[in-house]
């Protein structure tokens, strides 16, 4: 078989560029960079500047050139790189030293960053910036100190000023982000806290530090079981997170602590009840959600216990722990007409009635109001000394007693003082015996009627009163005698 020629073409052979057409085509590339920088267009820039170093990856400036540009993307990390590896071919390079100390500070690492500023000062005394961002790193490094000693203080508000205030020279610092994340957890305004974690996490999906700190505020909200998830997962990016073990320690531990008191005040175990809210109260006081609830529970379990007045000052912890909390208000209320401080009732069923004008509330709060005004009117049961719930014979029974007790001529021997204080008591236990003793009137003073303003009393005589239930000879005069038997006193008021 005769061969055949076959003819196949050959890869041409590479240039070898010379040194100073690779160093053309890098310049080509820088140039190319520097426009698309002028515009503005970062990421352009960035593209051609990384040419321009895989073609000439010795020049200091190339690296210094991609520096700038990822500080304009907020690359601070890589431009970081980018710098430190213009300083190191190139020690005397200033515009090198000057973006990675801006990089450092951008980072929130101001010692760092004052480092290589005192260096652009080594190698030209004059430069304003160096001088400038020099006095910036110092402001971080104070603002950092004085948030430290107000975390130690627990001047939460002073640490959040202070991060807002470096951030302003520290923009990708996380570290500071977070602290400050946490103190607006721990003062409450958890949105904002929240917010601050979330932007970390779309950055940084595993940063422990934002994990721990959207678990805090889960926590915080009483929403426990999220907030325990939240820790895990933090202890799982971090495992010597202590912030978020001891977190999580407490959550667990709170949890189950209110869960058994709960379910003692259930069974009736009030005692068992109150000391288990009470050791669940001490577990995290910066729970304020929580403890405010732990509170509210104490106070049912202490009215249930007639603690009332106990009960009365722990709604009134859960009050001031959240001002919102409207069952804490209530259960206050409810212990203030029991103890008859019916003012105060009234101003707790007002708040709550402002809040949510439901009708079960306007009649609470109608129910305080008719009691305040009963209150300012004379007691008669507390004058004869008996129950709202009295019989007709506890009432003629007090009655007796009380009128007996204070009759005028039982105290005939006394200072004229005495005897005027007590015709006066003696009248009024005439007074409240007409009116208990009478079903229609008892009936309008119970619902809160002013007896005097209807014209019921109008004709009380306090002596017709005592003769008609003791008994005896002729009326009451002061020009008889009075005799020795029970129920012959003659006694007339002036």
């Amino acid at each position: 078989m005769a061969a055949v020629d076959c003819d196949v073409p050959m890869e041409p052979e590479p240039q070898i560029m010379s040194e100073e057409e690779i160093e053309r085509e890098a310049e080509g590339f820088k140039e190319q960079g520097n426009a698309y920088y002028i515009k503005k267009d970062y990421s352009e820039a960035f593209n051609y500047y990384t040419k321009a170093i895989d073609t000439c990856p010795k020049n200091a400036s190339y690296y210094g050139n991609r520096a700038a540009t990822l500080m304009m993307l907020s690359r601070y990390r890589e431009a970081l790189e980018d710098s430190q590896q213009a300083v190191r071919l190139d020690d005397c390079f200033m515009k090198g030293h000057l973006r990675e100390g801006k990089c450092h500070l951008s980072l929130g690492n101001a010692m760092a960053a004052s480092r290589c500023f005192q260096k652009v000062l080594e190698l030209e005394p004059d430069s304003s910036q160096a001088h400038q961002e020099d006095k910036n790193a110092e402001a971080v490094q104070e603002y950092e100190k004085m948030a430290e000693f107000g975390f130690e203080k627990r001047d939460f508000r002073k640490v959040v000023y202070c991060m807002d205030r470096a951030l302003e020279f520290a923009p990708a610092c996380h570290r500071f982000k977070i602290l400050k994340a946490e103190c607006l957890a721990l003062l409450g305004r958890y949105p904002e806290a929240q917010s601050v974690a979330s932007d970390i996490l779309r950055m940084d999906s595993t940063n422990g530090d934002a994990l721990y700190v959207r678990g805090l505020c889960l926590y915080y909200e009483d929403c426990i079981d999220k907030a325990v998830q939240f820790f895990v997962q933090a202890l799982r990016m971090a495992p010597d997170h202590e912030k978020a073990r001891l977190a999580c320690r407490n959550a667990k531990a709170l949890k189950a602590k209110k869960e058994e008191g709960n379910k003692a005040f259930k069974d009736g175990s009030y005692e068992a009840a109150y000391e288990l809210y009470s050791q669940a109260l001490t577990i995290d006081p910066n729970n304020i959600k929580t403890n405010a609830k732990l509170y509210c529970n104490r106070g049912t379990v202490g009215s249930k216990l007639k603690k009332l007045e106990q009960a009365i000052e722990d709604c009134t912890s859960a009050i001031k722990l959240d001002e919102t909390y409207i069952k804490a208000y209530l259960r206050r209320a409810q212990c203030y007409m029991d103890t008859e401080q019916y003012e105060e009732a009234g101003r707790d069923y007002e708040k709550v009635y402002q809040t949510e004008k439901t009708k079960e509330h306007k009649h609470l709060l109608k129910n305080a109001q008719l009691e305040v005004k009963k209150s300012k009117r004379k007691d008669y049961y507390k004058l004869l000394g008996v129950g709202k719930n009295a019989t007709d014979d506890e009432i003629k029974k007090a009655y007796r007693k009380r009128a007996l007790m204070h009759h005028p001529d039982r105290h005939s021997a006394a200072t004229p003082e005495v005897q005027k204080e007590e015709e006066k008591k003696f009248k009024e236990v005439g007074e409240a015996f007409t009116v208990l003793s009478d079903p229609k009137k008892k009936s309008r003073y119970d619902n809160g009627h002013d007896l005097e303003d209807d014209g019921m009393n109008a004709d009380f005589d306090p002596n017709n009163i005592f003769k008609a239930f003791f008994g005896g000879p002729g009326g009451f005069s002061s020009e008889g005698n009075s005799s020795s038997g029970p129920g012959n006193f003659f006694f007339q008021f002036g």
